[in-house]
């Protein structure tokens, strides 16, 4: 399997927050004008769950990818190679919470580690890869 590098999910990671943050944006404004403060915290509410639940659906979709990781040609999986479950992938996303209130050490350990995962990936058991990619034989892995 060709894992995917620190920088290639990090542009991935932009494009879906560019993504998510129009339309979340557009939500708060619209719930915020119709209902004042109340309105706005309620979008802020929605938005912070619709992410997770993007991140999470998408992840575990048949695609194994949110919009950005497409468009950079990377999926998730676990690590065998295969598709994930949904609870896998919410699991994976909440660890990213970890991620961030260590400063984003989390993150930046794809940079440096042997099948380029991050914290919430050797939380969850997943990978990050290139698609098209072969999975691992067995076979390969057992000493001989």
């Amino acid at each position: 399997m060709e894992y995917s590098g620190f920088w290639r999910r990090f542009v991935a990671y932009v494009i879906d927050n560019i993504l998510l943050s129009v339309i979340f944006w557009l939500l708060i404004l619209v719930l915020g004008g119709i209902a004042g403060d109340g309105g706005v915290f309620g979008a802020y509410t929605l938005a912070a769950i619709g992410w997770l639940l993007y991140y999470a659906a998408m992840e575990s979709s048949s695609n194994q990818a949110t919009v950005g990781k497409m468009a950079l040609g990377i999926k998730v999986t676990d690590l065998e190679g295969n598709r994930i479950s949904f609870g896998r992938a919410l699991g994976r996303n909440l660890a990213k919470i970890i991620s961030v209130l260590i400063f984003y050490i989390g993150f930046i350990m794809a940079a440096f580690t042997a099948k380029k995962q991050a914290l919430q990936d050797m939380i969850a058991n997943t990978l990050v890869v290139k698609k098209g990619s072969t999975t691992p034989m067995a076979s390969a892995d057992v000493p001989m």
